[in-house]
């Protein structure tokens, strides 16, 4: 399979349309073949009662990158993929601007990948350290999944 980098983006953001991804704002940005980039505004729709990034909007951007990260991997038609387990470490707070998650492969095996996706704010300060396992599964023919 080539890679194509704009028909990745243009995908990820076409399918993020009327989900989570939309409603907190996440946009693909680049991707290579063992990466993938979104974005998240920082703002009062992220924000915890203090008016900090919220850790559950950090870990949802996170995840949403991951997981559409392991989709450069599998063959869409016969795989599927599903978030298992996500950990995060918030290691600075973030009150306004912009916030970029990159996400990198750590493992590539048959039915488990690992990333690593560091947050990161516009000086490339990390904001937080998330690690995400996602199993990849045989696609089911039903609906009820």
């Amino acid at each position: 399979m080539t890679f194509d980098k704009e028909k990745i983006l243009q995908y990820c953001n076409k399918i993020s349309e009327n989900t989570l991804m939309q409603t907190l704002n996440i946009k693909y940005t680049d991707a290579g073949e063992d990466y993938l980039v979104a974005t998240m505004p920082v703002n009062p729709s992220v924000h915890q009662p203090m008016g900090l990034l919220h850790g559950g909007a950090s870990v949802a951007l996170a995840e949403s990158v991951g997981s559409a990260a392991s989709f450069l991997f599998v063959n869409t038609e016969h795989s599927e993929v599903r978030g298992i387990e996500i950990s995060a470490n918030h290691v600075k707070a973030k009150r306004d601007g912009m916030v970029t998650a990159t996400a990198r492969i750590v493992h590539k095996g048959k039915s488990i990948h690992l990333w690593e996706i560091r947050i990161t704010d516009e000086k490339d300060s990390l904001i937080s350290l998330c690690k995400l396992t996602n199993m990849v599964l045989p696609k089911r023919k039903s609906e009820d999944q």
